[in-house]
């Protein structure tokens, strides 16, 4: 069975420098909380874009990485610096991409300080590099994307029929003081984000697209979420229920647009009952595979998905099916 994961990522030791000192900032204690403990995602490793990275896939069964910059960072950065280090690392993936074309696909990095740039910066990945959608971390200035600064990258990404993937990143800083403070620095760091802010944020990010009428103007976007989902998927139902098209006046239910729109990976997050609860939720039709390497190893990823008690046709969607529809593989 191939193996497509689809939330793969490397650092660009020039981004995460101009950005690390506005992370801090917005984020105290973040650095700390995530260089105390042990991690999977060593410098070699988050850096790699070939021979490490190839090895690890070899021995792990992975036969293709859709591949997209880690970590917070661009969508911080001012646009006068951001866009010419978003079409730097562009220009390093696609090298990448070339030296192993069979195993390695690049999603872009798009400067959102700047719309207007990064649009024409993933209109030229796709038509001119060869890549198949877009990475966007979060919110810009404690804005989401169906704000209108922000309709020259949806407009692209709706002409040209590429998806983007929302990762999460560095939460606002005001929800982050008010919501996450305890009393120990680290574990406050830690609940803000990949313990909880992160997916939430994500969460709301895609539903407040969804109430905003996001995909009625453009209706070929389409999104993808990790972690399952982001928890959106578990409560489609009480939205349906609580928010109705009475309310809403949109056109249909928030879960059908959720279904029709968004597609959604593991990220790691490889727990058997959250596949079935996504499973039921989604339909096989909406769900790809992803490891989040190097924060997390491949090792046991292929047997998660191999193990998992599904059809064998719902197997290979998930695997790869799904994944080569969507990004036109």
């Amino acid at each position: 069975m191939k193996i497509i994961t689809l939330e793969e990522h490397f650092i660009n030791p020039a981004i995460a420098k101009a950005s690390a000192d506005i992370i801090e900032r917005l984020a105290p204690s973040h650095r700390a909380a995530y260089s105390n403990y042990s991690s999977n995602a060593s410098f070699d490793k988050m850096t790699d874009l070939g021979p490490i990275r190839i090895a690890e896939m070899d021995a792990n069964g992975i036969d293709m990485q859709v591949l997209s910059i880690g970590g917070p960072g661009i969508q911080l950065i001012a646009p006068q610096e951001a866009v010419p280090l978003a079409i730097a690392v562009n220009d390093e993936l696609e090298a990448a991409v070339k030296a192993n074309p069979t195993r390695l696909v690049g999603l872009a990095t798009l400067p959102t300080t700047n719309p207007e740039a990064a649009a024409l910066e993933l209109e030229r990945t796709v038509t001119k590099l060869g890549f198949k959608g877009a990475m966007i971390s979060g919110a810009t200035n404690d804005k989401f994307l169906d704000e209108d600064e922000f309709i020259p990258i949806l407009e692209m990404a709706n002409q040209l029929k590429v998806p983007i993937y929302l990762h999460p990143t560095t939460i606002m800083k005001s929800v982050r003081d008010i919501y996450y403070n305890c009393k120990n620095p680290d574990v406050s760091a830690r609940f803000a984000a990949s313990g909880w802010g992160w997916h939430m944020e994500v969460g709301i990010h895609i539903v407040h697209m969804i109430l905003n009428g996001t995909f009625d103007k453009y209706p070929n976007l389409q999104m993808i979420t990790g972690h399952w989902g982001e928890m959106v998927p578990f409560l489609l139902d009480r939205m349906d229920e609580q928010m109705p098209q009475e309310l809403t006046r949109l056109d249909r239910n928030i879960s059908d647009y959720y279904r029709n729109h968004v597609h959604i990976t593991p990220s790691g997050m490889f727990t058997m009952p959250l596949f079935k609860c996504a499973l039921e939720m989604m339909g096989a039709d909406r769900i790809m595979f992803s490891v989040d390497y190097p924060y997390v190893g491949n090792e046991g990823a292929r047997a998660f998905l191999e193990n998992a008690p599904i059809s064998e046709s719902d197997k290979e969607k998930i695997a790869h099916g799904n994944a080569e529809k969507l990004l036109n593989l």
